[in-house]
């Protein structure tokens, strides 16, 4: 999965899920101080990104989002592990 398609997906859970403008979701917005996430929040996004994982890859570690702090971030952390 590229870069580009994790970001879609993510930004399609913050929309649909978190109820986040479409337009606030940029890849330098600040998980905490732009989006207004917290770390309840951040599960639950891990959560809902988990049922994108690709066929034959590994689910994802929650411990990847301890040092995201940005959607860049997260997008990066997943590719990384999707790779």
């Amino acid at each position: 999965m590229s870069k580009e398609e994790i970001f879609e997906k993510l930004k399609n859970i913050l929309v649909s899920v978190f109820e986040l403008e479409e337009a606030d979701i940029t890849l330098d917005a600040l998980l905490g101080d732009d989006l207004d996430l917290d770390s309840i929040d951040a599960i639950d996004l891990v959560v809902k990104m988990k049922e994108y994982t690709p066929e034959g890859k590994p689910t994802i570690d929650a411990s990847i989002f301890k040092e995201v702090k940005t959607v860049q971030d997260v997008v990066d952390a997943l590719a990384k592990v999707w790779a």
